[in-house]
């Protein structure tokens, strides 16, 4: 049962133990008792019957010896007296008067209501003042206990619509621990990583002029020097050519890294394929390559590996991480590939033997545009590994990086057979 419905349980029950509570220091330290005015003048009414009763059948001494032997009894003020009008009788009884007619006699006999004021007054009212008091406070505890966090929330989300991002409400519920305060702390996560997503929105755009302007400037001048030496329009002209496939590798990767953050909550476009398989078809290609540098490739990939992904981001993803560890590790060095297959998931480590990245950057290097600050500039724009993480992320798997003991980085890819949420994907690691 949640702990909120519990709150609002035990408040309601205290609050009736506190009614009755306080009925009870009511009825007996202050002498209020409930119906008080009904039971006076029910022993009233009694009194008078009676008495009215003994004189009419015993005489007037039964009941003047009646009223003086029960003085400690009955009602103080009781009285009887009579008058030689027998007319007298023919008046009707009221709260505090009987007639009654004897030996032609008319006696009156009367018991008047006490003026004076007591607390017993007040008995009819006693549970209904006890209930309002009581219902009166529970009341205003569970309103203050239940909007002071809402207005929390509501300043929050005020917060998030005029774009502070760093706006934070869970150490406003300090002493709580309910569905109340969960929410709250989800609050604050995802204003964490509206902020996060934020940052990296300007981080971006900041890298992408950046990273756009080297090229643009090395157009610029090579179109100065054909102004100047219409000669040099060959050489200039196969300049202008590199710059512009520079220029369409960075478009792409980005629009790719655009397209991999912008469709995290559409539905992936899976089919079944062997991992491993295409893994060796992206080792052989990369093997080719390796040759260049005299760089070798051990792998121990062998069975095979059914798994529904996408294929493309799966490719995109793999070949990155295969042409990263080429392109860093050292000349006449090798690359290990190892794969680890389970039941429902796939175990994935590259390992080169290049510079390496300092400890505190091996989260660094996912975000775009980021490089080891060790890392020798061999082309790329940073965007390998971020376009990796986004692609397995989005099969619900995980991207770590890790410095080996003998050097180098080693890159570690973790794929499910079928795609989930990524937040499961930390379940299963």
């Amino acid at each position: 049962m949640p702990r909120l419905f519990w709150k609002f349980f035990t408040t309601i029950w205290l609050t009736m133990a506190a009614t009755v509570g306080v009925i009870f220091l009511l009825v007996n330290f202050l002498q209020g008792v409930p119906f008080a005015r009904e039971l006076e003048e029910e022993r009233r009414a009694i009194t008078l019957n009676l008495t009215a009763n003994v004189l009419s059948r015993d005489g007037e001494d039964a009941a003047t010896y009646f009223v003086r032997t029960n003085e400690e009894t009955l009602p103080p003020g009781l009285t009887i007296s009579k008058t030689a009008k027998a007319d007298a009788c023919a008046v009707p009884k009221t709260v505090d008067t009987r007639s009654v007619l004897k030996d032609g006699i008319c006696y009156q006999i009367s018991l008047p209501v006490q003026a004076s004021f007591t607390f017993d007054n007040l008995g009819p009212f006693i549970p209904w003042l006890a209930i309002l008091i009581s219902s009166t406070i529970s009341a205003g505890a569970l309103a203050r206990y239940l909007i002071r966090p809402v207005v929390h929330l509501r300043d929050g989300l005020s917060a998030l619509a005029h774009g502070r991002f760093d706006f934070r409400i869970g150490d406003k519920m300090a002493g709580r621990k309910d569905e109340v305060t969960a929410l709250a702390h989800d609050f604050d996560s995802s204003a964490a990583r509206l902020q996060e997503l934020q940052d990296a929105q300007q981080r971006l755009f900041h890298d992408v002029s950046h990273e756009l302007r080297s090229p643009l400037s090395r157009l610029q001048a090579a179109v100065g020097v054909l102004r100047q030496s219409p000669a040099k329009l060959g050489a200039m002209l196969d300049r202008m050519d590199r710059e512009v496939e520079r220029l369409d590798a960075l478009v792409g990767e980005v629009l790719t890294l655009a397209r991999l953050t912008a469709g995290s909550s559409r539905p992936l476009k899976t089919h079944t394929l062997d991992v491993i398989e295409l893994l060796n078809e992206i080792l052989g290609d990369a093997a080719f390559e390796a040759q260049a540098r005299e760089v070798s490739i051990t792998t121990s990939v062998e069975g095979t590996f059914r798994a529904e992904v996408e294929g493309e981001l799966i490719y995109r993803a793999l070949e990155n991480v295969v042409r990263n560890a080429v392109k860093y590790t050292a000349e006449h060095s090798h690359i290990s590939v190892a794969c680890e297959a389970t039941t429902d998931r796939l175990k994935i480590c590259v390992t080169d033997q290049g510079p390496g990245v300092r400890r505190d950057e091996l989260e660094r290097i996912f975000q775009p545009f980021s490089r080891g600050t060790e890392a020798v500039p061999r082309g790329g724009y940073g965007l390998g590994l971020a376009i990796t993480r986004q692609a397995i992320e989005r099969h619900g798997g995980r991207v770590h990086a890790s410095l080996p003991d003998g050097g180098g980085l080693a890159i570690t890819l973790e794929l499910p057979r079928k795609p989930m949420p990524y937040g499961l994907a930390d379940e299963h690691a």
